[in-house]
């Protein structure tokens, strides 16, 4: 069973090879064993400990494979993105991404791409606090997984964010967070062709920066303010009416004064959101927001919030065809990328890297986010089944369903223990030898996820 998962988590670490230089490929394989293994805190060099590396290799070759390699992080995405939709997205289904930045605490007078920015996990609507770090803008590939009940968010596309300071101090050009997923969701259109595309953001990333000229088969699905300003199409033009035709139509109500109006009935329907079936209270109607979207026609819903002060939340999609459940749904996917960001940086790493020099921190971080993606999809693909997936015995932890991402971490080291990455033939020969397993008694056997 070690063999087998061993094998097939090797093959999938394979894809990467087109993209890579021999040595670049088999010094990747040192330091994604040894990324992987790491139980504290992630460095190259202290993955050359895991491996049993140092020493026998020197060090400074594994630091080269991001300071100096010849690889580019959009390409490893790319032959990511290709083998995830051809395993996992069924020909006529849309494929589904999210956009989101993140903050990677960081310190550093000499680290490239440091700056200053607004920590989202502890500020407060009414107090902003500010941190030292990376802020990583990311695309991520949303999709179901068989091991889970939930869709999970698979990242393939970075872009390092550098604040207005920074870019001043090094005159550089300053380019805004939507810059840069407007150009991820370029690229990524280039990889998908003509299939549809369902983006789901957040409202810092629903404004015409992201949405001008958009490509037709991308369909929006965000937020937007409760004051936004709302239009009918335009009317037909008349014969004799001299200029060009209006864009816009008549104003009409915002969100908030929608909601506030006893004229227009709320309506329900059940959606399932986070995990869960619930009835939600709505108000709908198809209008262009002009500031944002431009002349494109959406279908806005009004939603009502029973807990807490918001009292309403305005969500909408840029396909106005769409039933209102269907958009809450698809807008709902987006939170599987904050839970990529929470297990990437308490689990696997993603912001302990020491990198310095520019090449260095606009690799490691994207790489870190490849070998996340590269083990869900691993597990996905049949490792799930493998005695070694086996998760311990919790006795006081009865309802849980499915894996998580820690299972799936704990399955790929108890494979990749017995490895000798520098010696391929060997660790084949010592896994064909009678080795003491972890998976013993001390195993519980999880309920079918629903």
């Amino acid at each position: 069973m070690v063999h087998e998962a061993l094998s097939t988590l090797l093959a999938w670490v394979g894809v990467f090879q087109p993209a890579l230089t021999r040595p670049g490929f088999d010094n990747m394989i040192v330091v994604f064993a040894g990324w992987v293994l790491t139980a504290g805190p992630h460095a190259v060099t202290q993955a050359l400990v895991t491996t049993r590396v140092a020493g026998r290799r020197h060090h400074e070759a594994f630091h080269r494979f991001f300071s100096r390699g010849t690889w580019e992080p959009d390409a490893l995405g790319r032959l990511l993105f290709d083998h995830a939709v051809a395993m996992f997205v069924r020909v006529g289904r849309p494929v589904r991404i999210a956009v989101d930045d993140t903050l990677a605490p960081k310190k550093g007078p000499h680290v490239f791409g440091i700056g200053s920015h607004v920590d989202p996990v502890l500020s407060t609507r009414r107090f902003r606090v500010l941190a030292f770090g990376h802020c990583w803008v990311v695309l991520a590939l949303l999709l179901p997984m068989p091991f889970c009940d939930r869709t999970w968010a698979l990242p393939l596309l970075f872009r390092l964010y550098r604040n207005k300071k920074e870019c001043e101090r090094k005159k550089e050009r300053y380019r805004k967070k939507t810059e840069l997923a407007r150009e991820m969701l370029d690229v990524f259109a280039t990889w998908v062709g003509d299939r549809r595309i369902e983006l789901a953001a957040d409202s810092a990333y629903c404004n015409d920066t992201v949405t001008r000229g958009l490509p037709k088969n991308i369909f929006l699905f965000g937020a937007m303010r409760p004051d936004a300003v709302l239009t009918a199409p335009p009317t037909a033009r008349r014969r004799r009416k001299v200029g060009r035709p209006s864009k816009r139509g008549r104003l009409l109500s915002k969100p908030e004064a929608l909601a506030a109006d006893d004229r227009h009935r709320w309506e329900s329907c059940e959606a399932v959101l986070y995990g869960k079936t619930r009835v939600v209270r709505y108000k709908s109607l198809n209008a262009q927001w002009y500031r944002a979207c431009g002349v494109q026609l959406l279908r806005v819903v009004v939603v009502k919030v029973s807990a807490g002060t918001i009292g309403i939340r305005v969500f909408f999609s840029t396909d106005a065809s769409l039933p209102v459940p269907q958009i809450l749904e698809t807008y709902a996917g987006r939170w599987e990328i904050e839970v990529c960001f929470r297990n990437l940086k308490q689990l696997i790493g993603f912001g302990d890297s020491s990198a310095r020099k520019k090449a260095a921190v606009e690799r490691t971080a994207p790489f870190v986010g490849f070998v996340y993606t590269t083990l869900v999809l691993w597990f996905a693909a049949g490792a799930f089944r493998n005695p070694l997936a086996a998760p311990p015995l919790r006795p006081w932890y009865p309802q849980k369903r499915g894996f998580s991402f820690a299972d799936v971490l704990r399955t790929a080291q108890r494979a990749l223990e017995p490895l000798d990455v520098l010696d391929p033939r060997r660790s084949l020969d010592n896994l064909r030898k009678p080795r003491p397993s972890r998976v013993g008694p001390q195993t519980q056997r999880l309920r079918p996820a629903a």
